[in-house]
């Protein structure tokens, strides 16, 4: 994978100048420091940074077809393209390269836009049809490759981070409150929105048309899981679990082909350490490096269960040691890279992961990320087998018109959002509050409601997992950008559609057993791993908050969360700041991370984005 950007001119044909092009693509060189390429024509420029995986020698990009009348640049895996490259071949297409994007071309020359239907990677490319003065984009089934646009000028600009979109003259910057308030709320931002006024980001299974002067977004795939009435748990234990092995064995085969070296990360969790067992029993004769974050905080520590299946799969394991005073160190870096205030400090953590990839000269590894989303793994699917609603006063009849709002019926997500609305809003100055129903991110849509109403409890949780915590969160400041910091790219087995859908079919029952959380996953991992992984209680991976980081005295910390800073950005009230300040320096206390919000981390990154970005207060 790679980083991709681009302009197209809506109206008219004037130039794209290349040095523009170039200060694109260079916002992101740590996405691609092994070769750029451009592409220019009347009205539209594309840019490309690569890093070099599959086909070292001719991969680079932009690449054409036979008659040079399709320019595609592509930041992706397309993991099936073995078997899609033998089927085009079939029917007489003729390649000329051993990449394997190449296939997007020829699958468009074949099924036009329907060719998203064929493809299992994670990708986001643009594709420029020269005859039609068409410009196809489109982004991964998921949203693991990120992809940003907006229009400006009459000018549709993209790119694979924000960064590359800010290099463009006209762009202006502006803070999305919604955005923001989304932050608040969930588990992170929820596509289209940005912390970026007017700057989106396209879905995940989503496609853009830019063609006639006119942009068209439409939606290619979305998780959907059966209704509940039409449940099949007839399907036994052993069949799914013999179903499971297949596909993930498939997805893991998959993204252990590269023409460079391949490692694997290890959490010391269930999850990893299934793709760990799996990536060995496909190469068993083959040392591979993997890689874990310990803590000198012996609490949050998991190094006796990395290091118990690194030895079990006989790999070459390294591992880096952290505490409070490294992830200082790492604040501007991880909320430089995610292009977002963040709502946990583990970022830093996974940019020294990534930093310890880097060291030993590789560029892909495998992750077990995924997993919790579609196999029932976080507290809430065991939670709400016992959930009882019995609770008839004003705030609770509240509550479920909001869920049916939100939701389309009432299901009980992470919190109670409109208890919460007075706990956020606490924090917003007096100048936004006056305005927040305004940007009440509640009070706008978010999900497609058709894909839960009806559904089994832990089938709504799931997609809303998917839609709240996956993509945004998990895929983007935790997953991709802190990868492509140091040049790494992360695959995902348990995110490839043919498991994803495999899942999908798994009974509930099966996923959640007698109060069991990912039972199914469980079982198939006898198979891989100890069971003394198996066994352990879940462990969320966390780092040290910001009440530690208040504890250093740094100075730096200490001025941008200065009364004088917040009270002159403007966004948050400085009184509330100060009050939380001194609860959160006490001695002994520390923040859940697993249940609450760290509110003064949030402010901090915030205050940090805004300075690095130059975004005006309020």
């Amino acid at each position: 994978m790679c980083g991709i950007a681009g302009i197209y001119h809506l109206a008219g044909e004037p130039p794209v100048e290349q040095a523009l092009l170039q200060s694109m693509v260079d916002s992101f060189v740590y996405r691609g420091p092994d070769d750029d390429g451009f592409y220019r024509e009347a009205g539209l420029g594309l840019g490309f940074r690569r890093l070099a995986i599959i086909d070292l020698a001719s991969g680079n990009q932009p690449i054409s077809n036979e008659d040079d009348t399709l320019v595609l640049i592509c930041n992706g895996e397309i993991y099936n393209y073995r078997a899609l490259r033998a089927d085009l071949i079939a029917q007489g297409h003729r390649f000329k390269t051993a990449c394997d994007i190449e296939v997007i071309l020829h699958l468009y020359e074949q099924y036009g836009v329907d060719l998203l239907q064929h493809l299992n990677g994670q990708f986001a490319f643009a594709l420029y049809d020269k005859r039609q003065k068409r410009l196809m984009l489109a982004r991964d089934h998921v949203g693991i490759a990120p992809l940003f646009y907006t229009v400006a000028g009459q000018r549709f600009i993209f790119g694979s981070e924000i960064k590359a979109i800010l290099q463009v003259p006209g762009v202006e910057r502006g803070v999305d409150l919604t955005g923001l308030d989304q932050l608040l709320t969930f588990p992170g931002l929820v596509s289209p929105r940005t912390l970026f006024e007017n700057i989106h980001a396209l879905q995940p299974g989503h496609f853009i048309l830019v063609e006639q002067g006119d942009v068209k977004v439409k939606e290619y795939w979305d998780l959907s899981y059966p209704l509940a009435s039409e449940l099949d748990d007839r399907i036994s234990e052993q069949e799914c679990v013999e179903r499971l092995d297949e596909a993930l064995t498939q997805a893991v085969d998959y993204r252990l082909h590269a023409d460079v070296p391949v490692g694997f990360y290890l959490s010391g969790g269930l999850d990893s350490s299934l793709i760990a067992g799996l990536i060995q029993r496909l190469s068993p004769n083959q040392r591979r490096h993997s890689f874990s974050i310990g803590f000198q905080d012996q609490a949050i520590d998991e190094r006796h269960y990395q290091q118990l299946m690194a030895a079990q799969v006989g790999s070459i394991h390294h591992e880096a040691v952290f505490d409070s005073e490294h992830i200082a160190e790492r604040l501007q870096s991880m909320v430089f890279h995610a292009e977002t205030p963040l709502k946990e400090s583990y970022n830093s953590c996974s940019l020294a992961l990534s930093a310890l990839v880097k060291q030993q000269s590789l560029k892909v590894v495998l992750t077990g990320e995924g997993a919790d989303e579609l196999f029932a793994g976080y507290v809430g699917y065991r939670l709400d087998q016992s959930r009882v609603q019995d609770d008839f006063s004003l705030e609770a009849m509240l509550e479920t018109q909001l869920q049916e709002e939100c939701w389309g019926e009432p299901f009980f997500y992470e919190k109670n959002y409109h208890e919460f609305k007075d706990t956020k809003r606490a924090l917003y100055s007096a100048r936004l509050l006056e305005q927040a129903e305004t940007f009440e991110c509640t009070s706008q849509p978010l999900v497609d409601t058709a894909k839960l109403i009806g559904r089994h409890p832990i089938h709504k949780r799931s997609y809303l997992d998917f839609k709240l915590r996956m993509s945004d969160h998990l895929l983007a400041d935790h997953g991709d950008r802190v990868a492509y910091a140091n040049s790494v790219e992360a695959r995902y087995p348990f995110l490839d559609i043919n498991v994803i859908a495999c899942a999908s079919r798994i009974p509930p029952c099966l996923l959640v057993n007698n109060m069991q959380e990912k039972y199914i996953l469980k079982q198939l991992a006898r198979r891989y791993i100890p069971e003394t992984i198996i066994n352990r209680a879940k462990f969320s991976f966390v780092a040290p908050g910001s009440s530690s980081l208040l504890r250093q005295n740094n100075e730096w910390i200490d001025d941008l969360l200065s009364y004088e800073r917040i009270k002159r950005q403007g966004y948050f009230n400085p009184d509330v700041i100060e009050r939380l300040k001194k609860t959160y320096s006490a001695d002994g206390f520390n923040i859940n991370q697993t249940f609450d919000d760290d509110w003064l981390l949030i402010v901090l990154t915030f205050n940090i984005w805004l300075e690095l970005f130059a975004l005006p207060g309020r």
